[in-house]
C-alpha cells in the first residue's frame, strides 16, 4: 500500500499565514503528494543509489538492483558480490557504500529501529557518520522514511533555487536561508515540497 507524507489544512494555513509569497505558490499549485518509503534500510539504500544522478538514471539502477536482490534486506545485499552491484550500473564507491551499510546493520553498528526515537539532529549525526551518507542523505531519510515535519535542507540545490525564484533573489546567503526556514517552522517539510515544485518549473 502506497503511503504519502501526511499533511493537510492545518499546515497549509500556517504556511500561508506566515509567508504570503509561499501561500500564493501553494494556492497556485494545490496539494502535493510525496510518496514515502517507511522501510529504513530500503530508504537509505535508495538515497545512496540516487546521489548525484538524474531521477531516470537512479530508477534504472534501482530496477536492476531489485531484479538481482529480489528484496531489499541487509542480508540479501550482503550476499551480492561487488562485481554484480557494479554490473547494475553502480559506481565503485556506491557499491562499496551499499555493502558497508548492509554490514553495519547486520553487525549492530547501526540500529535502524532506534532512529524513530531520535531527534532530527541525532538522526543526522548518526547517519552522516557512515560512509556514503552525508547530511543531505540523512535529511531526505528524515522526510521520506521518518515523516519528520520540519526539514528544509540547506544542502539541497533545488531548495535553494526554489527560494531564489520565490523571493526574486540573485543569490541566497546563509542568513537569508535561515530567515525563511524560520518562517516555515514547524512545517518546513511541506514548504520544501513547494520549493522543489517551483524549482522544477521551466
Amino acid at each position: 500500500m502506497r503511503r504519502f507524507f501526511p499533511y493537510g489544512p492545518l499546515e497549509i494555513a500556517h504556511l500561508q499565514d506566515r509567508d504570503p509569497q509561499l501561500g500564493a505558490l501553494i494556492e497556485r499549485i494545490g496539494m502535493i503528494e510525496r510518496e514515502m518509503q517507511p522501510d529504513l534500510f530500503t530508504a537509505l539504500a535508495h538515497s545512496i543509489v540516487s546521489q548525484q544522478i538524474s531521477n531516470a538514471a537512479a530508477a534504472t539502477v534501482w530496477r536492476r538492483l531489485g531484479a538481482v536482490l529480489g528484496e531489499w534486506t541487509p542480508e540479501r545485499l550482503a550476499g551480492v558480490a561487488w562485481v554484480e552491484l557494479r554490473a547494475c550500473g553502480l559506481p565503485p564507491r556506491k557499491a562499496e557504500w551499499l555493502q558497508r551499510l548492509s554490514h553495519c546493520v547486520m553487525q549492530g553498528d547501526l540500529d535502524l529501529s532506534a532512529l524513530p526515537t531520535l531527534s532530527d539532529a541525532a538522526v543526522v549525526q548518526t547517519l552522516s557518520a557512515l560512509p556514503g551518507i552525508g547530511v543531505w542523505t540523512a535529511e531526505m531519510l528524515l522526510i521520506f522514511a521518518l515523516g519528520r515535519p520540519d526539514v528544509v535542507s540547506r544542502g539541497d540545490q533545488a531548495i535553494q533555487r526554489g527560494m531564489q525564484r520565490l523571493y526574486g533573489l540573485e543569490t541566497l546567503n546563509r542568513t537569508q536561508f535561515a530567515h525563511y526556514r524560520e518562517c516555515y517552522r514547524p512545517y518546513g517539510t511541506v514548504a520544501s515540497f513547494y520549493l522543489w515544485a517551483l524549482a522544477s518549473e521551466r
